[in-house]
């Protein structure tokens, strides 16, 4: 710790930033010890998740994650800050325990509330799309392997496309046409490694769409070292299977070939072709190999 706060006088740090899940106690401990903000590796995400939302829906759920892991933490924090006012404490000395609680508690509920009346206008939307004979079709993947790009190509929209992680944090649908059919493709938000089951709940009205789909393509990036594809996929995978959607048939795009030399691309789908399902290589900027994908499309959805 003595180490740490030395090299953050050193460098002029702004923020410590933990990969691993810390407790209250350590946090506060390192805060007062480095003297600037501490957070771990669940509030970084959420922080991106901030940074990102734009949809009321997004924003809900990021504030009911944020308040469901205060709420884990806030006993320890009021004694805790009683004590002294340290960074990324809020100040909670006014604050007793059980107030404080109550206080969190209050909000929860009142969106949650929200949330169910959102998600409501979702389950008829989807009841009515049901009715009208659509299949859909959802785009799945780990962040910025390119789903929101193969989304815009699919369907000739404009999503919004960037290199940073959680650019798309709501889903959008639209429709598309194909060999004479009608089809509803879904963008979702991307899944990551070891995303806290508390995150998992609070996007559960937005990932729900992954479930009631006919059909998931799952979007890997190839450009990747063979050792990150195979551990993204496991995530990926990992995720479905938690959702509950690991019945729907899925094709398996292995995306950014345009990256790549056509032999390079081959030897990777060579090596974890066993541990894919329908895999079919792509890239969503370049078209490549799209009209193969809405064939492939179009037969599993018939069968």
């Amino acid at each position: 710790v003595e180490e740490l706060a030395r090299m953050v006088e050193e460098l002029g740090a702004e923020k410590v930033i933990f990969d691993n899940p810390l407790r209250t106690l350590q946090n506060y401990n390192l805060a007062k010890a480095t003297k600037i903000e501490v957070i771990d590796r669940f509030q970084l995400i959420l922080e991106l998740f901030r940074h990102r939302a734009t949809t009321t829906e997004a924003q809900f759920q990021i504030q009911l994650a944020v308040l469901q892991n205060e709420l884990k933490h806030a006993r320890q924090k009021v004694r805790l800050s009683k004590g002294s006012e340290q960074p990324g404490f809020m100040g909670l000395g006014a604050y007793e325990a059980d107030v404080y609680r109550d206080a969190i508690k209050l909000q929860v509920q009142t969106i949650r509330k929200k949330l169910a009346h959102i998600r409501g206008k979702r389950v008829l939307q989807r009841e009515r799309r049901t009715e009208l004979g659509f299949l859909t079709v959802s785009l799945a993947g780990y962040t910025s392997s390119g789903k929101s790009t193969l989304f815009n190509a699919l369907t000739e929209e404009t999503a919004r496309v960037d290199k940073s992680l959680f650019t798309t944090l709501s889903t959008q649908t639209r429709m598309i046409e194909f060999s004479n059919r009608k089809f509803l493709l879904t963008d979702t938000v991307g899944f990551i490694d070891r995303l806290p089951i508390s995150l998992i709940e609070a996007f559960h009205s937005t990932l729900e769409e992954t479930i009631y789909s006919d059909l998931i393509i799952l979007v890997l990036d190839l450009n990747e070292p063979l050792e990150v594809i195979e551990r993204k996929n496991h995530v990926c995978q990992d995720t479905i299977n938690r959702l509950g959607a690991s019945g729907i048939p899925v094709i398996t795009v292995l995306n950014k070939i345009d990256r790549l030399t056509p032999e390079d691309a081959q030897q990777k789908l060579e090596a974890i072709q066993s541990k894919i399902q329908n895999p079919l290589l792509i890239s969503a900027k370049k078209h490549t190999n799209l009209d193969e994908l809405k064939r492939q499309i179009v037969r599993m959805l018939e069968n």
